[in-house]
Parts: structure tokens; C-alpha cells; sequence
């Protein structure tokens, strides 16, 4: 009887599995790999305190998102036209594309970067990811691309194997863990600082919240669906967790310094051997693809929202136009860039990052403004603790944004 229990809770998370584990691991991008192999390269296992503290902001803010989803059926771009206007909605909207776009850019410039790893020209890989991220979406249905958003997200494994070929002191990296080492060096702090940035993006909320509407979770799944967004919040955590053990047992130690991913995985072979530059490499491969699919849906998804058009993988073409219009276009306005001479990846990177800086702190604050208004949510608003934890989360993060943003600029 007990068992029979189990194997239905079990059958009832993995059916509504997928919209919070694939929108935490997405955001484990090309450029999330590049900040946290960087992180481990210079300061080896110190900053590893951090991520339990991230791990939890990005479960509070990703449980908000999927009860809002399950609750409403309807998508956050949705509901923040309903609430604020036109005016607010379109000014997210603008900030979204044009960050976005950029982010896309990054995700096929790590596509280009792996690839180059086994002397394969970005003429070549460039053009076949957008044709392969293009076909996905307009010839699959939800559950067809949700099932190979889902192996992309087991595929990240590859990083907990490269770390364990570094053979780290475990014991070490456990006491740096649980026992913060903080210092107030302006590159600590901006290494810190993006860590938080790279991990909880924007764009992750409008798509959670879009693909739980989707997938139609109903509201008596609710608490599997939180369950699931808390198991994409650990896995995130654990995936940003082994690639900086990975650098700092091998690249900190021997004052290896790397700039990008691809550095990272070059870097690794010395002392790690050839399997773990093979592995790190796969892996910046998977994450940028996976990105540079996601990143356009979930563009595509907040902006036909928002203007009250027509939504959905499931549907073709001919019924949601506008849809499948603004996926393409991501996908293409992204894809070419990458291939020019000199493309300015580096400052496509960074204004990516400011962009997204800009627009957090906002969305974050309309969160809260509709997940604790009774005629949008009704019973479901957040409790008092939570919203403690919530405004506490949310103000720290808003604290971090525009530090980032203001170092950045500066």
C-alpha cells in the first residue's frame, strides 16, 4: 500500500516535471559557465558560500513564478498588461528584446567557441544550431521539446564528471562551503556580484511562467509543480557548485587565468586530462544550444503576451503568426552577428548583462505586487513569512542589480 502510495506521487511529479527544472538549468548558459569557470580559475573554492544563498532567492523566486502560473493560467507578461498598462508592459518588453537578443547572440558564440575546441569552423556550427533551434520548436509540439529540454538539463552531468576527474580535496571545498571567506577587493566583489547576476535572469520568469500556462498545470498540481521548481533551483546550484570545483582544483592552484569557457576547457587538459577539456567543452555545447532555443522562446512568449496574440508551441504557424515571426527573428538577429569578422562578442556579452541588471530589479517588484494582490491570486497570496523572505530576497537582489550595474558602468 505504501508503495503503490509512492509510485503515484512519484507518477505525479514526473507528469508535471519540466517547466521549473528546464528554465533553472537553461539559465546555466554560456555565459553562466564562462562567470562561474572564471570564478573558480581566480578564486578557487572561496566564493563556493555563496551559492547556497543563491539557491535559495532563486527557489523563492521561481516557486512565486509557477504558483502564479498555475494559479492564473495565464503568463507574467499577461498579467503585468492586465495590472499596470500598456505603458509599463511595453517598456519590460523593449528592455526584454533588446536583452534577449543579445543573450541569444552569447549562446551561439558558445555554440562557435566549443565547437572551434574540435577545429570546427563557426561558418559551419552557427548556421546548423539555428537551422536545428528554428526546426525544433516549429515542427515539434510542447511535450516532443519539453522531453529535449528535459535530456539537455541531464546532460549537464558532464560538469560533476569533470570535477571529479580534477580529483578536488573534498574537505576543503566542504569547510569553504559552509564557512564564508568574504573580501572587499573590487574584483571579489564583482565576481560575487555576477555569480548572483548569471543565476537568476530575467527572462527565466516570463518563461517559467509561459511554459507552466503551456504545459496547462492545473491548480491541483500545484504543489508538485512547486516541487519541481525548487529541484530546478538545486540543480542549478549544483551545476554552478562543480564547474567552479572543477577550475579551482586545477586551473587556481597551477595560476592558470582564463577569460572565457572555452579557455576554461583548453585549461583543464594539463592538469586534468584530455576526457575532462572533452567533457567541459560537451557541456558549453549542450548549454549554449539549449539557451540559444530557450532564450528566443521565451522572447516570443512574454511579447505576444503582452500585445494579446496568439501563443504556444502546440500551435502551427498559420494560428499563432506573430509567434513563430519574433522566434525566428531571435533566432536569426542572434545567429548572424557570431558569424561576422569582428564581432564584438565581449561587449554584446556585457550589455547583455547590464540590460538584464536594468530590467531584474523591476520585474522582481511587479512580482511581488501581483503575487500578493487577492483579486489576481485570491487564497494563494504569499503568507507573511514568505513574504518576509520574499521582499527580503527580492530587496537583496534589486541591491546586487544595480551594483552590478553601476560597476559595470563605471
Amino acid at each position: 500500500m505504501r508503495w503503490r502510495r509512492m509510485r503515484r506521487r512519484l507518477l505525479l511529479f514526473l507528469t508535471v516535471m519540466g517547466p521549473g527544472i528546464i528554465t533553472a538549468s537553461v539559465d546555466q548558459d554560456a555565459g553562466g559557465i564562462t562567470t562561474y569557470s572564471v570564478a573558480g580559475a581566480q578564486y578557487g573554492y572561496s566564493l563556493l558560500w555563496s551559492l547556497p544563498f543563491i539557491v535559495l532567492a532563486l527557489a523563492v523566486i521561481q516557486e512565486m513564478g509557477t504558483r502564479m502560473g498555475v494559479v492564473t493560467g495565464r503568463g507574467l507578461a499577461d498579467l503585468i498588461r492586465e495590472r499596470f498598462g500598456l505603458r509599463i508592459t511595453l517598456l519590460c518588453m523593449a528592455i526584454l528584446v533588446v536583452a534577449n537578443l543579445a543573450n541569444t547572440a552569447s549562446e551561439f558564440a558558445g555554440v562557435a567557441a566549443s565547437l572551434e575546441i574540435f577545429r570546427i569552423s563557426r561558418h559551419w556550427s552557427v548556421p546548423l544550431t539555428a537551422l536545428f533551434v528554428f526546426g525544433l520548436v516549429i515542427q515539434g509540439t510542447y511535450r516532443a521539446v519539453e522531453r529535449i529540454f528535459l535530456v539537455a538539463s541531464a546532460l549537464y552531468v558532464v560538469y560533476v564528471v569533470s570535477a571529479l576527474l580534477a580529483q578536488p580535496p573534498w574537505g576543503a571545498i566542504l569547510s569553504q562551503t559552509v564557512r564564508p571567506s568574504f573580501s572587499l577587493t573590487g574584483g571579489y566583489l564583482t565576481t560575487l556580484i555576477t555569480i548572483v547576476g548569471t543565476t537568476i535572469a530575467p527572462w527565466m520568469q516570463f518563461y517559467l511562467q509561459s511554459s507552466i500556462v503551456d504545459k496547462g498545470i492545473r491548480l491541483r498540481d500545484l504543489r508538485w509543480a512547486r516541487l519541481d521548481a525548487y529541484v530546478g533551483s538545486l540543480v542549478a546550484g549544483l551545476i554552478a557548485f562543480f564547474i567552479i570545483v572543477a577550475c579551482g582544483a586545477t586551473l587556481f592552484p597551477n595560476g592558470v587565468r582564463v577569460e572565457t569557457a572555452k579557455d576554461a576547457a583548453l585549461a583543464l587538459e594539463p592538469f586534468a586530462g584530455h576526457y575532462a577539456t572533452i567533457l567541459f567543452a560537451f557541456g558549453l555545447l549542450n548549454a549554449s544550444i539549449f539557451s540559444a532555443a530557450i532564450l528566443p522562446l521565451s522572447t516570443a512568449y512574454a511579447v505576444c503576451e503582452a500585445l494579446g496574440w496568439e501563443t504556444g508551441v502546440d500551435r502551427r504557424p498559420r494560428e499563432a503568426p506573430g509567434f513563430f515571426i519574433i522566434y525566428t527573428l531571435m533566432i536569426v538577429l542572434g545567429a548572424a552577428p557570431i558569424l561576422l569578422p569582428r564581432a564584438p562578442l565581449v561587449a554584446i556579452m556585457f550589455w547583455s548583462q547590464t540590460l538584464n541588471g536594468l530590467l531584474l530589479p523591476l520585474v522582481l517588484l511587479v512580482m511581488l505586487t501581483l503575487i500578493n494582490d487577492p483579486e489576481i491570486m485570491g487564497r494563494h497570496v504569499n503568507s507573511v513569512p514568505f513574504n518576509l523572505v520574499a521582499w527580503g530576497t527580492a530587496a537583496v537582489m534589486i541591491a546586487l542589480s544595480l551594483l552590478l550595474l553601476l560597476t559595470g558602468l563605471a
